[in-house]
């Protein structure tokens, strides 16, 4: 729980005291899309690991 409300303090810092509210809007959707697509990846790993994918011609 500690980690969650570090992560939280650690975004509300990064978008604080910004003077331009597209960008800030921007970069907001931006950072969530990117956390988005990097769980997509941790998940599509996680699943190709747990039905026993190869992950080459070895």
């Amino acid at each position: 729980m500690e980690k969650i409300t570090l992560v939280k303090e650690i975004y509300r810092e990064a978008f604080k005291d910004w003077k331009s509210i597209i960008l800030e809007h921007y970069f907001k959707v931006f950072s969530w899309c990117c956390l988005v697509l990097i769980g997509t990846a941790v998940y599509a790993l996680i699943f190709r690991i747990s039905t026993g994918f190869s992950f080459g011609n070895f």
